[in-house]
């Protein structure tokens, strides 16, 4: 998803400067805090969602000009793993694949894991840009921001293999490992929900109090789905149904992801307009509580966790007034790592 970010956001950042500060949020007896920053990189600054190959040990970040990859345990990166126009996503695929989508070209790049080589460009809507894997159809869902549709590839065979239509301007989507797929419909103010082995929409759930609904994220063991608004609010509702188990759980604006750590049963949620990460719990029985937010950086929207040792990784960038708007500014990529200090 392309991020804006407001003129008072943008002066925060500029009176701020590089420098990150960390709030405590409850989760036991410990607090989590922004531990350091990684991956500095000069020249252009863009980037969108973050994902992690638990089996290689990857964090990829979707960069403006292709894919970037981080060793995990090295922190070695890799700028341009594989190179892109404007991407948007990159998901890691089963056999050491991973798949990332191209705005600017309306194509998907399927490539090799680890050495970046590219096994298949494949044709998409128009601007692609958040993606699922579904394991149990062995497809991969492709988001078409400007076609309300989805194209489904075949990562085997590397092709496209169909187009679904969404009935609206789809966001964010996640698959709940028994065939459904859930994806956010930004101007309805809905979630969509996909049969994934029959290739079909099935129904929607409205998301009362939402408006512009653009992350979400799933707890599939109680199957709970988190949606996150662009009215500073997000709604927790039941995947079976749709029914409405936590309305307006407060967060800030402009939020792009929603990370479910499943060992803390906790949601994390990047908002890049006011620079905070909110920090929502889920109780054994269902119920929700919203703890204090982290303060991490004016852009930082996106992100992704390492189930392995717990910790965050939210890229962003400074941003700066341009002839066209705002936009990062080039020389201050960098990624916040985020963990839990006693």
């Amino acid at each position: 998803m392309r991020v804006e970010v407001s003129l008072a956001g943008l002066l925060a950042s500029v009176f701020l400067g590089p420098h990150v500060f960390a709030k405590s949020a409850d989760a036991g007896h410990q607090r989590m805090v922004v531990m350091k920053m990684i991956a500095h990189q000069d020249g252009d600054a863009r980037l969108d969602y973050a994902s992690i190959d638990g089996v290689s040990r990857r964090l990829y970040v979707a960069r403006g000009f292709g894919v970037m990859a981080v060793d995990l345990d090295t922190e070695k990166t890799t700028p341009q793993l594989v190179a892109g126009q404007h991407v948007h996503a990159v998901i890691p695929l089963p056999g050491g694949r991973a798949l990332s989508t191209n705005g600017d070209s309306n194509t998907a790049t399927l490539f090799d894991g680890k050495t970046g080589q590219v096994v298949a460009q494949i044709g998409t809507g128009s601007d692609p840009d958040a993606a699922a894997f579904d394991p149990v159809s062995g497809l991969v869902f492709v988001m078409n921001a400007k076609d309300d549709d989805a194209t489904l590839i075949d990562p085997v065979g590397g092709k496209a293999v169909g187009r679904l239509s969404l009935g609206g301007k789809p966001e964010f989507a996640v698959v709940d490992g028994h065939g459904h797929l859930f994806v956010n419909i930004q101007n309805q103010n809905k979630t969509a929900v996909i049969d994934t082995v029959g290739r079909k929409a099935i129904g929607s759930y409205d998301l009362p109090g939402c408006e512009g609904p653009s992350a979400l994220g799933i707890d599939t063991e109680s199957g709970v789905l988190v949606a996150a608004c662009g009215n500073r609010t997000a709604v927790a509702i039941r995947a079976a149904d749709g029914k409405v188990i936590a309305p307006h759980l407060p967060i800030d604006r402009k939020p792009d992801a929603v990370i479910f750590d499943a060992a803390r049963k906790t949601f994390y949620i990047p908002c890049g307009r006011d620079g905070t990460l909110a920090v929502i719990s889920e109780s054994n029985d269902g119920a929700f509580s919203v703890g204090e937010s982290v303060l991490t950086a004016v852009g930082a929207h996106t992100g992704a966790l390492d189930a392995k040792t717990g910790r965050l990784y939210i890229p962003t960038a400074d941003y700066q007034l341009t002839l066209s708007g705002v936009a990062p500014a080039d020389g201050t990529f960098r990624i916040l790592v985020l963990g839990y200090k006693s």
